[in-house]
């Protein structure tokens, strides 16, 4: 392999004109320099020429790296030696000094030259020598245009080419394995798994196959996709066909099936019209007989029921009276009563009000005498303080005479030898006199000192025995206090409770009265109002009663159906009444037993028969969520009407999933188009069933919403005697309102102690709070004094040693000088003769102390006694203050009752007159009320044989509409199924047949108005027939001769049995149809499986084969550096200590046999002599020492020519750099050329070339100078 010989430079970043870097023949050149020079332009300039992108060159375009000689005054020379303005703009990019777009024009430039001449291109030139010896010239320029022109050997090439060439030396752009960058080191080894794998797929040569492989593979998974989703796709439509050749037999069959119930359908329905013909002639007369009678009857009967309304008005209107009355009574009592309770609380608060007055009184008055105590002693301290003063004035001038007659005198002679030896002593102890005289001095103004101190401190404690002493005294009686407030807040709130309920319940009971009178005013008035007289058929009522007395028997018996369930809209009635059908009148029982033994009760009772539901036993199929919300016009019938939810199980039963359809379009789409099997009902109650058949109209026995009137009626009828017997249970309220007025009393006087007791605790807490603060700044001058006191007593001492050790200097000298003088005198020394003379002075000055401590104490006292005094005033002015609040509050209330006094005797005189107007108004009821009685007793009395006629006419009128209903609904049946009905020739068709005409020319069962002339008409010729007429010959005699049920039952259960059977059958009509369509999807599909599986195949293949490929490039790379890569670290790290060396390996994570590629690599380092740790926990040595012990075995899979390390040993310490250099020089031979920019002496001084960059301040330009270090080095 060859080797860089040198570089060359035109114009490029800061180096000016053209300069070259030559290598020549060494294999470890060093490129050294100060900061600034421009060295790391130098790599920029390799990078560069070799292909290396302008991103990775500190640079945004290529322009920014032509040079650029203009500077600004303001500006500075940057690390690499351009020039940029000292302010950064916000973009965070440093322009250069060329006259940028965005520089301020203000700014003053200065040229390098005499004239502009800026650079507009640059260029870099890499002179290469191969193996052959023979030079290659790799050239890059920058064009004016910002775009790169490429050259080999003066000959212009593209960029691919130029890359190809490089490539050929095994210089690997894209895996710039060729470089390392400054700062690049430590990345290298901290990074992440998939980057590192990256990394070495990038220098093995897999990664190109990465767009490939990733093309290959999605194609792959798509054309297995499908492929198998075409399989699925056919076996789909296998399993369709397989279904459809079943459902053609089954539909075969169901066609044979469906005639012969059609013929059972023909032959029940015309033996059901035969009888209903014959039922409909034979009740004809009968019916006209019975219209004659009953008109006479009902002419004599009205004129007693006009007399019967007059009267009901008139009962009506003084019943209004009263109720007003009534209401205005109960109104005034209640006004009455809420007075009397806010004079109970008046009464308690004056009475409260005088006893707390009376309290303030007496505690003034004791107060008052704690003031004249405080007062006297107050006195009697200042009398005391001014005897002590009297005291000491006389005591300091009798002192002052004994000293004067018991001083012992010397001889004029003696006394001048004592001054003149004392003035000899003063001469040569005056150091020592001075500093004895100077301390005696200190001494007594500490004495006097620490005797103030003394005082305080004991002051203090004294203060603080007696404040805590008063303290723990008012703290034992605010718990005595506490605990009987507590005691009587404990009795408050349960007597308020127990007056809240009681308060409570007299006011619940008065609303629940007015309530329950309002009520029941509203529901006589609704009966009032309602027909009184409403006639109900004898079954009606026979019914009625034999369902009471079942409930009065069976206590499981619920009631009917229809009267437990209430339509939650007035719309839904007859669509619920249609839905109920026959379950109508059925009665809910809660089991089976009690449903057997109303059955016995009734067979015993000949009391006729009823259908019943046990909710025990009751079967019920669970609705389909799916009904629900299907259609916003569609509601399930459960779900339309109101009842208890314990009876859930009847309703549910009784409805089953019908649904409660707007309209008939609705109804179509639900069972037609949607095809589910479920009922579906409208709101005028036609009915498509779940087979399809359409039924519908309403008939003239559909009294079903007359019933729901009924329901009504006689709930109203329960309702007012519930609310009758409601009013008869309430309890009367005088005696709640005794007790509440003795509870509020017992309330009172407990709220009056709670209040002294926590006035009490005020008074306490303050006193309390007052006591504190006075000891915590006790305390707080105890703290201050003591430590002083303490303090100045030690100074005191050493003040006192040190005065000795001076005085016995004196002592010496006085002795020397004043020995025979002393001698002759008779005294043992000078200093005996002068204790004589102080020893006056000695008790003086304790005598003195005396009194002063005697005065302080005193003082103090007086202060602490004047405190308390202005304390007690201070008290005594607050409770005049409150004694004179309550006096006002006393007055306010009493003028406040007065006034509540005066307003309830108007109130109660406004009563009695209500009370005396409402005796009147009853009394004028009970008239009008007997009044109404006997009118009632009339017309009941006259309506006696007319209902006789009546309900005999209702019944064979009900019969015979009921029969012409049924006909008729039988034939809308037949037209709406299509059942083909024989006719006679002269008979309409049974198309002409109305669908919601029915009953139209018929008459209501239960009208009254028998007697109109337009509606007296023979009940015959009312019936409509429409024209048609049944031919009735292909019925058998035997059939027309027999009308039994049984007969019914058994056509219907002929047709039951086919229709059953059809029902289970279900068959697919289109079948054969389906059928061929699928044939034809599977022929296609099995094209497109075939064409699937062929492609799916081809894809596999081919991403194997890339997979393989990509995979074989991988493992050659990541086996050979593993291998390399623990002994390029020990050879890194080896030295005396460790000569074994540190252990570094390569881990996959995760990795695949198949396609390791798309795993983790984890490179692990450990350094000599310690444990293993993550990368990240290694230092910055011990890191770049890993990471380049990494890059040097990813160099040695594919090795370049030449290795460019940029300041890679900047985190190293000299050892660790002696190592690296060690190495580079170890491994530096022909074939591997190193070339390393570096600061460090211990790297560069290893190398055998040098180069060095330095600027030149003059040109503004950076230039190099090379230097072969081999000619230095010893052989």
């Amino acid at each position: 392999m060859g080797k860089l010989v040198r570089l060359e430079l035109y114009n490029f970043k800061s180096y000016k004109g053209h300069h070259v870097l030559l290598f020549g023949d060494a294999h470890f050149t060093s490129i050294i320099g100060p900061n600034g020079s421009g060295k790391s332009n130098s790599m920029d300039a390799i990078s560069f020429v070799l292909g290396i992108k302008s991103s990775h060159l500190r640079s945004t375009h290529l322009r920014d790296l032509i040079y650029r000689g203009r500077i600004l005054k303001t500006s500075k020379i940057q690390a690499d030696g351009t020039a940029a303005a000292e302010h950064d703009h916000e973009d965070g990019v440093n322009r250069t000094a060329n006259g940028n777009a965005g520089m301020d024009g203000e700014e003053e430039e200065v040229d390098m030259s005499s004239q502009r001449n800026d650079a507009t291109t640059a260029w870099v030139m890499a002179v290469y020598e191969d193996d052959v010896g023979e030079e290659q010239r790799w050239k890059r320029t920058i064009m004016n245009s910002g775009h790169s022109e490429y050259q080999v050997n003066n000959r212009k090439v593209s960029a691919n080419v130029y890359n190809e060439i490089l490539e050929a030396e095994n210089i690997l752009v894209k895996a710039r394995n060729f470089l390392v960058f400054q700062g690049d080191v430590e990345n290298v080894a901290s990074q992440s798994p998939k980057d590192l794998t990256r990394l070495v797929e990038q220098i093995s040569g897999s990664l190109e196959h990465k767009a490939d492989y990733d093309r290959l593979q999605v194609e792959s998974e798509k054309a297995a996709e499908d492929q198998q989703f075409k399989l699925n796709q056919r076996r789909g439509i296998n399993a369709e066909i397989k279904q459809y050749q079943e459902q053609k037999k089954e539909a075969e069959n169901f066609n044979r099936k469906a005639e012969e119930r059609d013929d059972a359908v023909v032959t029940h329905v015309l033996w059901k019209l035969y009888q209903f013909q014959r039922l409909i002639e034979e009740s004809g007369a009968e019916i006209q007989r019975h219209q004659d009678e009953l008109k006479e009857h009902k002419r004599n009967v009205e004129k007693y029921e006009n007399k019967l309304e007059e009267s009901k008005k008139d009962q009506a209107k003084a019943g209004k009276e009263v109720a007003k009355s009534e209401r205005t009574i109960k109104s005034t009592e209640k006004d009455i009563d809420e007075k009397m309770h806010d004079l109970v609380p008046i009464d308690e608060k004056i009475d409260l009000s005088n006893k707390n007055l009376e309290k303030y009184r007496k505690r003034i008055d004791e107060i008052k005498k704690e003031k004249k105590s405080q007062s006297k002693s107050v006195d009697d301290i200042k009398q005391n303080l001014s005897k002590v003063t009297k005291a000491q004035s006389k005591w300091e001038a009798d002192f002052k005479k004994a000293a004067e007659s018991e001083g012992r005198q010397l001889s004029d002679k003696d006394l001048q030898e004592y001054n003149n030896l004392r003035t000899e002593v003063n001469k040569k102890a005056a150091t020592s006199q001075i500093k004895v005289d100077n301390l005696v001095r200190q001494r007594k103004t500490d004495e006097e000192t620490v005797n103030n101190l003394r005082s305080s401190v004991e002051a203090s404690e004294r203060q603080i025995q007696k404040l805590q002493s008063e303290s723990a005294e008012i703290q034992e009686r605010h718990e005595n206090h506490n605990s009987q407030a507590k005691q009587y807040s404990s009795d408050i709130d349960t007597k308020k409770k127990d007056f809240n309920q009681m308060t409570s319940k007299r006011l619940q009971a008065a609303q629940r009265r007015t309530e329950l009178d309002e009520r029941l005013q509203q529901v006589l008035q609704k009966l009032i109002e309602a027909d009184d007289g409403r006639r109900q058929s004898e079954k009606q009522v026979r019914a009625r009663e034999t369902v009471a007395s079942m409930k009065r028997i069976f206590p499981g018996v619920k009631g009917r159906l229809h009267e437990l369930c209430k339509p939650k809209q007035k719309k839904f009635e007859t669509a619920v009444s249609t839905v109920l059908g026959r379950n109508f009148d059925s009665i809910i029982v809660d089991t089976e037993k009690t449903a057997k033994d109303c059955i016995t009760w009734l067979r015993d009772q000949q009391a006729g028969q009823a259908t019943f539901i046990p909710l025990e036993t009751i079967q019920v199929k669970a609705v389909s969520s799916n009904l629900k919300g299907m259609h916003k016009k569609m509601t399930l019938a459960i779900d339309t009407i109101n009842y208890d939810h314990a009876l859930e199980p009847a309703m549910s039963y009784a409805c089953g999933n019908a649904m409660v359809c707007d309209d008939l379009e609705t109804a179509k789409f639900f069972c037609y188009q949607k095809n589910i099997e479920a009922r579906a009902v409208t709101l005028e109650g036609t009915v498509i069933h779940k087979g399809g058949l359409m039924t519908g109209g309403r008939g003239p026995n559909d009294n079903s919403n007359r019933k729901w009137a009924d329901s009504e009626v006689e709930n109203l009828r329960k309702q007012k005697d519930k609310l009758m017997a409601d009013l008869a249970d309430l309890p009367q309220g005088h005696k709640a309102v005794t007790d509440e007025e003795n509870l509020q009393a017992e309330l009172s006087g407990l709220e009056q102690r709670l209040a002294y007791a926590q006035q009490e605790m005020k008074a306490l807490e303050k006193n309390q709070q007052s006591k504190k603060k006075e000891l915590q700044f006790v305390q707080k001058q105890l703290k201050e004094s003591k430590p002083k006191f303490e303090e100045n007593s030690k100074n005191l001492a050493t003040l006192q040693d040190r005065i000795e050790e001076f005085q016995q200097e004196v002592s010496a000298v006085e002795d020397g000088l004043f020995g025979a003088f002393c001698t002759r005198l008779g005294y043992e020394n000078i200093r005996a003769y002068e204790a004589q003379q102080g020893a006056l002075q000695q008790e003086g000055a304790q005598k003195k102390l005396e009194f002063s401590t005697q005065r302080s104490k005193l003082e103090n006292q007086l202060t602490f006694e004047s405190g308390r005094l202005q304390s007690t005033k201070d008290r005594i002015k607050s409770l005049e203050e409150q004694s004179k609040r309550d006096d006002d509050l006393i007055a306010s209330l009493r003028d406040e009752k007065q006034a509540m006094e005066e307003e309830l005797v108007e109130i109660r005189n406004s009563l009695e007159e209500t009370k005396a107007r409402l005796q009147q108004q009853r009394q004028n009821h009970d008239e009008k009320s007997e009044k109404v009685s006997e009118a009632r007793k009339q017309v009941q009395k006259r309506n006696k044989d007319a209902q006789f006629l009546h309900d005999s006419l209702t019944k064979l009128e009900s019969d015979i509409n009921r029969t012409a209903s049924q006909r008729y609904g039988l034939l809308r049946k037949c037209k709406m199924e299509q059942v083909k009905v024989p006719l006679t020739n002269d008979s309409a068709p049974l198309d002409s047949l109305p669908i919601d005409d029915a009953g139209s020319g018929q008459r209501d069962p239960e009208a009254m108005d028998v007697d109109d002339e337009e509606e007296n008409l023979n009940a015959a010729e009312a019936i409509r027939d429409y024209g048609i007429e049944v031919s009735f010959d292909d019925l058998d005699d035997d059939l027309k001769d027999d009308p039994s049920d049984d007969q019914d039952k058994t056509l219907k259960t002929r047709v039951e049995t086919l229709t059953a059977e059809l029902t289970t059958l279900n068959p697919n009509m289109r079948a054969l149809e389906r059928l061929t369509v699928a044939e034809n999807r599977l022929k296609t599909t099995d094209k497109d499986y075939e064409s699937a599986r062929k492609l799916a195949r081809q894809t596999k293949e081919a991403f194997e084969d890339v997979r393989d490929r990509r995979t074989d490039l991988f493992n050659k790379a990541f086996e050979h550096i593993s291998s390399q890569i623990d002994p390029v670290y020990k050879a890194l790290t080896r030295s005396q200590n460790s000569p074994m060396g540190g252990k570094a390996y390569l881990d996959a994570m995760g990795a695949d046999d198949e396609a390791p590629f798309l795993g983790g690599l984890k490179y692990h380092a450990m350094p000599p002599l310690k444990r293993f740790r993550d990368m990240d926990a290694l230092s910055g040595g011990e890191k770049t020492i890993a990471a380049l012990a990494l890059l040097f075995a990813l160099h040695s899979y594919a090795p370049s020519p030449f290795f460019v390390l940029d300041e890679v040993d900047a985190a190293l310490d000299n050892a660790n750099v002696s190592k690296v250099a060690r190495y580079i020089r170890e491994h530096a031979r022909p074939g591997m050329q190193f070339i390393v920019i570096s600061l460090k002496t211990g790297l560069f001084q290893e190398s055998e070339t040098l180069v060095g960059v330095l600027r030149d301040q003059a040109a503004n330009s950076s230039r190099a100078v090379t230097l072969d270090l081999r000619k230095y080095q010893p052989t």
